[in-house]
């Protein structure tokens, strides 16, 4: 089984505020350092180490891909990493990465850039699930209670035991995949995730596989002292409990 991954790295990070001084005229929250990596380079291990990973592809924005083929070649990862030109959104990205993947790979999963401490585990069971059922996506059920709104006004109270936050790795066949970005684009519908556009095609039912609180997606500044403190715990240094 082939099992290509796309990360998708071309976004601005607004929500970072101010940018990382890291990389000289990048301020992308992708590129900040975590114990002198880039936070890239640390999601890109954890599928590097995955033993059931063929290849990585990075898509980023042009003017940083002469930056990321050289950190890559300096990390000398033990399975193919390669950088692609991204573009203007997300599913811009994915779609581009998508293009290059060839014809011979059975499953594509897309993983966050800032999301570097999904484990092994997880990864090797949503794939292990997608490869059954077509799609598989990771979801954690939320801790609060959901509240459904209009105008600051609340509407209803959503059961939680029916509800996920969505994470990644979200894993798909290949051919799923790129009909569900075809049909995407003829339609101009522009989805939050790419589990959103397999489910348009009504074709196979997408498959829950349970996260971990720790698979944080680094956004804000806040996240990058609970993301110091996991990487901690992840060298053994700490005792969790």
């Amino acid at each position: 089984m082939k099992v290509s991954v796309i990360i998708p790295a071309a976004g601005l990070g607004t929500r970072m505020g101010r940018g990382a001084p890291e990389k000289a005229g990048i301020s992308r929250k992708q590129f900040m350092l975590l114990n002198g990596s880039p936070i890239l380079i640390h999601t890109i291990r954890k599928f590097v180490g995955t033993p059931l990973v063929s290849e990585i592809v990075v898509a980023l924005r042009g003017d940083d891909l002469e930056w990321a083929r050289e950190q890559f070649g300096r990390q000398g990862f033990s399975k193919v990493v390669r950088a692609v030109e991204g573009g203007d959104s997300r599913q811009h990205s994915v779609e581009n990465a998508l293009s290059t993947i060839s014809a011979d790979t059975d499953l594509v999963a897309v993983h966050d850039a800032v999301r570097p401490f999904v484990e092994t585990a997880t990864i090797e069971q949503v794939i292990t699930a997608a490869a059954e059922s077509g799609a598989a996506i990771v979801g954690i059920v939320p801790i609060d209670t959901v509240k459904q709104v209009h105008r600051n006004k609340v509407r209803a109270t959503l059961p939680r035991e029916r509800l996920i936050l969505t994470q990644t790795p979200q894993v798909f066949r290949l051919s799923l995949l790129r009909n569900a970005f075809a049909k995407a684009r003829q339609d101009l519908f522009i989805g939050t995730d790419e589990s959103s556009l397999v489910e348009r095609l009504e074709e196979v039912e997408v498959s829950v596989v349970a996260g971990t609180e720790r698979n944080i997606k680094i956004t804000r500044p806040t996240d990058m002292e609970l993301a110091r403190l996991y990487l901690v715990l992840e060298s053994g240094a700490l005792n969790p409990a």
